[in-house]
């Protein structure tokens, strides 16, 4: 159903193997596309999906990061790590630039996991269709949004679909709006011919290798507006200063006491999630425990709030 996208970031898989019990439980399968050199924290971060009985689905030809020009590494691993473990996916990447004989080649070398196909440019639907007639049958497809067509889509009709949107808007934490929409993906996919969804959390798809420093602190937390027909929304919370890089500490508490003021405000809609309680834990001992800790605990908020939303009603 959910296939939330991450770059394999620390973070990231962390946020990945903190998640997992919930992951499982909803149905939710995370996308990898591993960017670091480093294959340390994947491995951990398989072992723990195998662990925990979940799923995931690892890209082994990224396009951005350690391992664009060779993702030979990651297959490796794959054939290492989980050969026997038919729940690790093998996501091969469809750029603009991929010829029809690389995906195939691909899947013949991934031909021991369920492969899944994730289109983000390339065009020849049709005839990558049929060149890979009845083996189309086991795969899965996910199509990054304005990035492949509804025709082109039409080529994999029969197959499971997943559509994945990005509803993160890359700018300056200063430019944030305090509240904007997010997404309705996920009370749409199925209007959209769709078996599922996934987004980019509230990192969004742009990928850069190294953030520079930050003027304006921001706290991204995501919540789902039932008076708008469930569409998804998202505040940020920012800092008050925004001038100079310095005391991110102190902007932090900034942004953090303007969270707290929200949460305690009538009418609030944002979840009482696991990560908001660890929030209020922060404001209330005056710690700032990096920005990386903020982000994984935005996005476990996120996780969370689709988790309960698709929970059944008791």
């Amino acid at each position: 159903m959910y296939h939330p996208y991450f770059r394999g970031k620390q973070y990231e898989l962390i946020t990945i193997r903190e998640s997992l019990d919930l992951l499982k439980a909803s149905g939710f399968v995370p996308i990898i596309e591993p960017v670091k050199q480093s294959l340390g924290a994947l491995r951990k971060t398989l072992e723990a999906v195998r662990e925990k009985e979940a799923k995931a689905i690892v890209i082994v030809n990224p396009f951005h990061g350690d391992h664009a020009k060779d993702g030979q590494g990651i297959s490796a691993l794959l054939a290492e790590d989980c050969a026997n473990y038919a729940d690790v996916s093998a996501g091969i990447l469809l750029k603009e630039d991929t010829s029809i004989a690389d995906v195939i080649a691909c899947c013949d070398a991934h031909a021991g996991h369920h492969v899944t196909l994730i289109h983000n440019g390339f065009t020849d639907g049709k005839s990558l269709s049929s060149q890979l007639g009845d083996r189309l049958q086991t795969m899965q497809n996910v199509f990054f949004d304005g990035r492949s067509s509804k025709l082109y889509q039409k080529h994999f009709a029969g197959n499971s679909r997943i559509l994945l949107r990005d509803g993160f808007k890359q700018r300056r934490n200063k430019d944030h709006p305090d509240v904007e929409f997010f997404s309705d993906l996920h009370a749409t996919y199925k209007d959209e011919g769709m078996a599922g969804f996934g987004d980019f959390l509230m990192v969004g798809d742009g990928y850069t290798d190294s953030g520079g420093p930050a003027y304006a602190i921001a706290i991204h937390l995501t919540f789902i507006d039932g008076d708008k027909d469930d569409e998804m929304h998202i505040h940020h919370f920012k800092s008050i200063r925004q001038d100079t890089p310095t005391d991110p500490a102190g902007k932090f508490a900034e942004a953090l006491a303007k969270l707290i003021q929200e949460l305690d405000s009538p009418g609030n809609k944002i979840l009482e999630s696991k990560s908001v309680e660890e929030f209020r834990q922060l404001h209330a001992q005056g710690h700032f425990p990096g920005l990386g800790y903020v982000k994984k605990l935005s996005m476990n908020h996120h996780i969370e709030t689709l988790a309960r939303y698709f929970q059944p009603a008791a």
